[in-house]
């Protein structure tokens, strides 16, 4: 999850007042968790699991969750199992996750439903059951929860533990993407560039990947680059392609980096630099991407914006060859 920090600038006083005020706050939060309220177990949990106005602490997070869980708190018994599946603060045990998560469940909480569904299909806690995670899955996905939705969409167009159909998993996408949900967007503008389970159309696969990238998603981001760069269903534009790269590669998204550095090289929709290149191909390849790693290793061999160095194209041809770059293998040896 990504964080916002806001910087504000307060007179003297005003500064020294907000520790006072946060403290208070706590303390009180405190004081009505110790007094058995439900609600404030919830939250002073997730204060200590996020190490939001306290010191992280993940077995105090437990602990509070758990007090609120006892008391059918359906989110307090959805984070304690998330606990136990993840062993932080707790000892890992998949089956008191199942457990916490069926409780939750049970009373209709759609993120334990779309848990207790996952862990029958990954036989996590309990034997595998495919049938039973799709209706856990599907009973979150009824009562309109979009990461079910996505779930579901996901499992019908791999054919994962249900038959695969790509017209019920572009339906699933396209109903979560209807609600906002990014990653649906963006999977559904892949469905309408590919023509899975729907009609091809390029001008509608550009729509849904522009919403999702409008509200920062990675991968829509780097999808509306690939448009721009080919010309699919928008006009072709190598600087609208390098700026939609640029996002998603800001973002950490390790192929959005690589085409960004291969516009710098070539000069495509922005100035040629190498260095740039260099800078970008680099991040790319430290993030394990082949063809990113390949990208160096010439920069190094050729001397294009960093000293000619063999042996430091060697290395990263060596990482490329060992991903099963097929030019990286020549490349080695040829050196």
């Amino acid at each position: 999850m990504k964080k916002q920090l806001t910087s504000l600038l307060f007179i003297l006083l005003a500064i020294l007042a907000v520790p006072t005020l946060q403290a208070a706050s706590i303390d009180e939060l405190k004081q009505s968790a110790q007094q058995g309220d439900a609600a404030s177990q919830l939250s002073l949990g997730q204060k200590y699991a996020a190490g939001k106005d306290v010191k992280q602490d993940f077995a105090r997070a437990a602990d509070w969750y758990r007090k609120a869980a006892e008391q059918g708190n359906q989110k307090a018994q959805t984070n304690l199992g998330n606990l136990y599946r993840m062993g932080q603060g707790v000892g890992k045990d998949y089956g008191e996750a199942m457990r916490w998560y069926r409780k939750a469940a049970d009373q209709g909480d759609t993120k334990a439903q779309i848990n207790v569904g996952m862990m029958y299909a990954n036989g996590m806690g309990v034997k595998k059951d495919d049938a039973e995670g799709l209706k856990w899955l599907q009973k979150a996905a009824d009562a309109g929860d979009t990461q079910a939705m996505v779930h579901l969409g996901t499992l019908y167009k791999t054919g994962k533990g249900v038959e695969k159909d790509e017209a019920l998993s572009t339906q699933w996408f396209q109903l979560a993407a209807a609600k906002g949900d990014v990653v649906a967007q963006q999977n559904l503008g892949l469905s309408y560039y590919s023509g899975e389970g729907t009609k091809k159309d390029y001008a509608e696969s550009v729509r849904w990947h522009r919403k999702a990238a409008q509200k920062g998603y990675p991968p829509a981001e780097y999808s509306m680059g690939l448009r721009y760069a080919k010309g699919n269903g928008v006009e072709q534009n190598y600087s609208e392609a390098a700026k939609w790269y640029r996002k998603a590669a800001e973002h950490g998204h390790p192929s959005a980096q690589n085409n960004l550095g291969l516009m710098y090289r070539k000069g495509q929709g922005l100035s040629q630099d190498y260095a740039e290149a260099m800078q970008w191909f680099r991040k790319a390849a430290e993030h394990g991407h082949p063809q990113a790693q390949y990208n160096l290793g010439n920069m190094y061999l050729k001397g294009q914006g960093v000293d000619k160095d063999l042996e430091e194209a060697r290395k990263w041809f060596t990482k490329a060859a060992n991903a099963g770059h097929k030019a990286a293998k020549k490349a080695l040896d040829s050196l």
